[in-house]
């Protein structure tokens, strides 16, 4: 009755001092309890109570357990941190250094999921009286300041010390992904657009990349942070709202979803009369009138614009979204192509009736006038690539199936007249505008924007079809590259020594449960046989100290491994079959070990052999024209400095 007493009252006292809430509630129950058991005949008060209590303890446990596990592994978590990077003299953590570690797995300080820590070390910072020219970040902290700083995001920058995100070896592909950038800035080929002056004053030179994972780690190269005009980049996110809104059932019953085969702003429709994709010009302008006259169309002109404003800048994690008012007048000058599409479209009856096509034209040319930079669009590609949701603020814009739409319109219409050859060659959704801009995703992975002026002769830029083909060649992410067997690309998906690791642990694992079938499918598989894990222990010290002569036999007869390999404790293969009592091992071993000391005599007696047999059979087979006589007295003198039974030394052949 004593220890039943005691233990639950140290777990409900242990669980109350982690909270003040756990406190009042524990009182409450103990209330609770007092009140029952008054209510009790003193001879069934004894069972009763320890029924109560045992009931009320089940019920705390589950009410708690998840709580302190997951207290204790912040705590834990915080701790390790801080003992990685603090100075062992001063006993202070620098914020600069670990923000720079921070920063090599891809998480930056303007990040908005450690806003938190950001506006902690400010805080900090002032409560501090630092001298005026210090900078919040680079201030040092003691371990409780650190780890009270850091509290609110540690899941987060655990998961990135952990290198648990998508890409874990993060600085090995940002090292690849730059030999790629300064292997594409030397292509000088194609023009800058110059049908509408703006497009035209760009500079032929510049050329930047930006990428953001699904987990939000960010990498840029090059003229970043140059605006540019989204142009036709804006077509799959136009698609996007309309679908997310409006449904695909409603939205294919006006636009097609096939490769038209023709130019991107011809007049042409498919055999129903309707744009053959969203991705060319009639079929945009077509999804404009949707989002213009069927979603909210109590809206006016102005506030439906900043609507679909507010949709790419969700799409883009609130990142840089603007608006180039003299892109957008030069574009509604220069539109008489677009003007022709739209009223051909008009004429074939392809819009909804309540349709305005002044206010839709002038809605899609401001949707192409949208102003931004790389980094933004690189949100929006990873935010795709995400199934919807933005990797950043971890915000759910689009729902998976219209992401899956979008990204498969892509994929099959999104580089114009090349959309064939980018889906044989890039095997990825993109879409290309002519302002230089290339966006790019790899589902379920990340997201990528190339912007270089200079296009081609279907309005693709050069700098950024190549980066795609250049990337592809470097890593497995074509769509149809296998994954398993694919050894001459890269897969930063993987750990560094992940395949390298899986393979010892198959081994080993083969070799210390007998299974000689499966050494065997290893050996011819080309795999290093002698591959030990971190303690030194080899396939056969495992099959040695398992008791598997089969393996044994197998490992030194037809691998020829060493027979004495040591491990970290400077056992070996023989050592272990000993300590384990596995004799005939041993024996063999022993054997084995003696046939290796005298290896150089048996290897003599062997190369003495195959000179008999070789001369007996070359002197049947010499042609008749030579002396036999002579031939035997010759050939043994002349084999004597022989050092084997190489072809290449036999006389006549």
């Amino acid at each position: 009755m004593t220890e039943g007493n005691d233990m639950p009252k140290e777990t409900v006292n242990k669980e109350a001092m982690t909270d003040d809430d756990h406190h009042e509630k524990d009182k409450e129950t103990a209330r609770i309890i007092e009140e029952i058991i008054e209510g009790i005949s003193p001879q069934r008060r004894r069972g009763t109570l320890i029924r109560t209590i045992s009931a009320v303890i089940s019920l705390q446990k589950r009410y708690y357990s998840i709580r302190p596990h997951r207290e204790q592994e912040q705590r834990n978590a915080e701790d390790v941190l801080f003992d990685m990077f603090y100075n062992e003299e001063t006993g202070f953590i620098s914020m600069g250094k670990f923000l720079a570690a921070l920063k090599t797995t891809g998480i930056r300080r303007n990040d908005p999921r450690i806003r938190e820590l950001m506006d902690n070390l400010k805080k900090v910072h002032k409560l501090a009286n630092y001298e005026s020219g210090s900078s919040p970040e680079t201030q040092n902290l003691n371990r409780e300041t650190f780890k009270a700083v850091v509290a609110q995001n540690i899941v987060l920058i655990a998961k990135a010390f952990r290198q648990q995100f998508i890409i874990p070896d993060f600085s090995g592909f940002v090292k690849d992904v730059e030999d790629i950038f300064w292997k594409c800035k030397t292509f000088a080929a194609g023009k800058v657009a110059d049908y509408i002056p703006q497009l035209a004053r760009y500079s032929p030179d510049s050329w930047g990349v930006s990428i953001c994972t699904i987990d939000g780690q960010r990498y840029s190269i090059g003229d970043v942070d140059v605006p540019f005009t989204l142009q036709s980049c804006s077509k799959p996110l136009t698609y996007a709202i309309a679908l997310e809104k409006l449904g695909a059932k409603l939205v294919h019953s006006y636009v097609g979803q096939e490769p038209s085969g023709r130019n991107f702003n011809e007049l042409v429709l498919d055999y129903n009369n309707k744009p053959h994709n969203p991705m060319i010009n009639a079929g945009a302008i077509l999804t404009c009138s949707l989002i213009q006259a069927l979603i909210k169309p109590e809206m006016t002109a102005a506030e439906k614009f900043d609507y679909t404003m507010s949709w790419f800048k969700r799409l883009s994690g609130g990142e840089n979204i603007g608006f180039n008012n003299a892109v957008f007048l030069s574009e509604r000058e220069a539109a008489d192509r677009n003007y022709a599409l739209g009223f051909y479209m008009r004429e074939n009856k392809c819009y909804p009736k309540q349709t305005n096509l002044k206010e839709v034209m002038d809605f899609y040319f401001q949707c192409c006038s949208m102003e931004t930079n790389c980094e933004s669009v690189s949100v929006i590609a990873a935010t795709l690539a995400n199934g919807g949701i933005c990797p950043t603020t971890e915000e759910k814009v689009f729902r998976p199936e219209v992401v899956r739409d979008v990204l498969s319109i892509m994929h099959s219409c999104g580089t114009y007249d090349y959309s064939g050859q980018f889906a044989f060659k890039v095997g990825l959704p993109a879409k290309s505008g002519v302002s230089g801009g290339m966006m790019l995703v790899i589902p379920n992975v990340m997201g990528i924007f190339t912007w270089s002026p200079p296009l081609d002769q279907l309005g693709n830029s050069v700098r950024g079809m190549q980066f795609c083909e250049e990337l592809v060649n470097v890593f497995n992410f074509h769509r149809y590259d296998n994954l398993k067997h694919a050894s001459n690309k890269k897969d930063p998906r993987k750990h560094r020594y992940e395949t390298k690791g899986l393979s010892i642990v198959n081994l080993l694992f083969s070799a210390a449960s007998g299974d000689v079938t499966a050494l065997r499918r290893h050996r011819l598989s080309g795999m290093d046989i002698t591959l030990a894990d971190y303690d030194g222990r080899t396939a056969l010290h495992l099959a040695a100290s398992e008791g598997h002569l089969d393996c044994v036999k197998f490992l030194l007869e037809q691998c020829h491994v060493p027979h004495n390999p040591k491990d970290r404790w400077g056992n070996r293969p023989i050592d272990e079959a000993e300590n384990f009592g596995h004799y005939k091992i041993v024996e063999y071993l022993k054997l084995w070990a003696e046939k290796s000391h005298t290896g150089e005599d048996v290897k003599t007696e062997i190369v003495l052999k195959n000179t008999d047999a070789d001369e007996e059979i070359l002197t049947d087979e010499l042609n008749s024209e030579y002396d036999r006589s002579v031939t035997a007295t010759q050939m043994p003198k002349e084999f004597s400095t022989s050092s084997g039974s190489d072809d290449s030394t036999r006389p006549g052949l």
